[in-house]
């Protein structure tokens, strides 16, 4: 049976990705449909064909499945970040444990018997609700011209208003509706991303949860001059206020934000680019303080405008708490803990180890490390600012490791500091992830250097989103397990079956949605060379002998090799 575009199609939705998207077939050609719950029987009506598979959304549910639940936010659907907020909550945590299980089997090689062993249950929350301690918002006008605020749908930039976040404290409702009044009041401009006009981009909203201190930064373009809070010395920062005039009734605002409890710091950031970037680089302090503070297992924790800090600090203690667990500490480790941000591992490791050495690319994460340190009296951690995939293989002679925190974005490790880090030898790895799939590929490569998985778990940080947190043990094997050499000639494989388990066009698309850039035939066709898949004969050939073919960019490379080691390819 062949469909097109806008058919409708009964369906029985019989799984779920792990993006949290419903499944089901008819007549054997696959369906995948967003807001879709697995046991729903629904009318879906398609909005992509695609040869073996399409895209549907949810025109009408027949039957509803006993996992489905009434969302609580009358706008989940259309906000792009509650994508499973319909489910049970104990179901949602069904989905995540097995979406970090099948991307280390599928992705990272390993067996099912293997995973299955050393996977422990999933750490969810008691309230999963309300539990974010930091939120960005775009402005933007309606059709009617009046300045709104909410969440961009799902993979778009058209605002979904919205603000009482069900996600989020209640206090960010009130902020919220605050800068909207006044942005009305004085007709102060959003921005406009097609032409660059106007004034006001974002609301970012940060509060301590264990001492209620809050945090209001609004991201806005300026072309006036003033002082950077970097330029000014000798000031009591609790009380710095500067006296320019970012936006209009800058006063006002400032005094109606000051009436909300638990107010310790408004300031502005400088964004005059045209840019997905959210914030920018130059801050400027209009009351209080130019940081909040916050409590971690223990620890104080400053945290400024720019600083990286989990967002849900109920489900961080029990990830940290257990990464400190695996790591084994008995106070005579050496710990470097690499990505180490503002030090949240680092110091809360410190006290169970000899010495802790973080490791962060950004300055403004290492200066707020190396404060948090001094806050907490903590003499046994330093701090480097330097890139792992260039200071580790530049200096692995140099370090002595017992235990390695790795704690990458979500792109995972670069392979150059992986390799280094198995030179070092630590005999404990503790590796801590928000990407299953970079997870997996990362596993993979440091079980082929003589580590042993041991341990998995993971952790419900994000709540109502199929995102998740992984923490994971790795042992140095030191017994050499028994192995047999083989020598195989490649001309006598077939690599053509190997080639087609994904099209040019599969391959171009995978990269698009997990990276967010395009690749070209010519990119994919460099890199299966480089693999040693066979090409057709004069596939991509430039048109003279002289001419120069373009060669792929290494994140293309790289992002084209995950892309062929999820169609099993490599």
């Amino acid at each position: 049976m062949k469909f097109k575009k806008n058919d409708i199609v009964r369906l029985e939705i019989t799984d779920m990705t792990a993006e949290g998207m419903g499944v089901g077939k008819s007549g054997g050609y696959a369906l995948f449909v967003k807001d879709a719950i697995i046991g729903d029987l629904i009318d879906a009506r398609i909005v992509k064909v695609k040869k073996n598979y399409g895209y549907g959304r949810v025109e009408k549910i027949i039957s509803p499945s006993s996992e489905r639940v009434k969302s609580r936010c009358p706008i989940a659907r259309q906000c792009g970040g509650c994508q499973i907020q319909e489910l049970k909550y104990e179901s949602q945590l069904d989905i995540k444990q097995n979406k970090v299980r099948n991307n280390l089997i599928r992705l990272g090689g390993f067996t099912p018997e293997l995973i299955d062993s050393v996977m422990e249950p999933i750490m969810g929350m008691d309230d999963p609700w309300r539990y974010r301690n930091k939120a960005q918002y775009p402005i933007g006008v309606d059709k009617e011209g009046n300045p709104v605020t909410g969440f961009y749908a799902g993979r778009t930039h058209s605002i979904i208003p919205c603000t009482d976040c069900v996600l989020v404290p209640e206090e960010n409702g009130t902020i919220l509706e605050t800068v909207l009044q006044h942005m009305k009041k004085y007709d102060i401009a959003a921005y406009n991303e097609s032409d660059g006009s106007g004034i006001m981009r974002h609301v970012m909203i940060r509060k301590g949860f264990t001492t209620g201190e809050i945090m209001v930064c609004l991201v806005i373009t300026y072309k006036g001059a003033g002082e950077k809070i970097s330029d000014i010395t000798g000031t009591d920062r609790e009380n710095l206020s500067e006296t320019t005039e970012y936006i209009p009734g800058q006063k006002e605002l400032t005094a109606r934000l000051c009436e909300i409890p638990g107010m310790k710091s408004i300031c502005v950031s400088i964004n005059n680019d045209n840019t997905n970037v959210i914030m920018g680089n130059e801050i400027h302090i209009l009351y209080g303080s130019d940081r909040i503070n916050d409590i971690l297992l223990g620890k104080r924790f400053e945290i400024s405008p720019l600083s990286f800090y989990q967002v849900n600090p109920v489900q961080v203690e029990k990830l940290y708490g257990m990464a400190i667990e695996y790591a084994g500490l008995t106070g005579n480790e050496e710990v470097w803990d690499v990505c180490c941000g503002i030090g949240t591992i680092s110091l809360c490791m410190a006290d169970k180890a000899k010495r802790v050495h973080g490791l962060e690319i950004v300055p403004e994460a290492i200066e707020d490390a190396r404060r948090n340190a001094q806050l907490n009296g903590t003499d046994n951690t330093d701090f480097v600012c330097e890139a792992a995939e260039d200071y580790l293989p530049s200096h692995k002679n140099e370090i002595r490791a017992d235990v390695v925190v790795l704690d990458p974005p979500r792109k995972g490790m670069d392979e150059a500091a992986l390799a280094a880090i198995a030179d070092i030898t630590p005999e404990r790895i503790v590796y801590v992830s928000c990407d299953s799939a970079t997870l997996a590929r990362d596993l993979k490569y440091l079980t082929g250097c003589g580590y042993e998985l041991k341990k998995v778990r993971c952790t419900d940080m994000f709540s109502q989103t199929v995102h998740v947190e992984t923490v994971c043990l790795l042992s140095k094997l030191h017994e050499a397990k028994h192995h047999i050499n083989v020598k195989v000639d490649m001309d006598e494989l077939d690599l053509t079956s190997v080639e087609a388990k994904a099209t040019y066009k599969e391959i171009e698309e995978w990269v698009q949605e997990h990276y967010g850039f395009h690749v070209t035939n010519l990119n994919i066709a460099q890199v299966k060379q480089k693999h040693g898949i066979i090409e057709r004969e004069n596939y991509n050939k430039p048109k003279s002998e002289d001419s120069r073919q373009p060669g792929c960019p290494e994140e293309k490379v790289k992002a084209i090799e995950d892309a062929m080691r999820h169609f099993q390819m490599i």
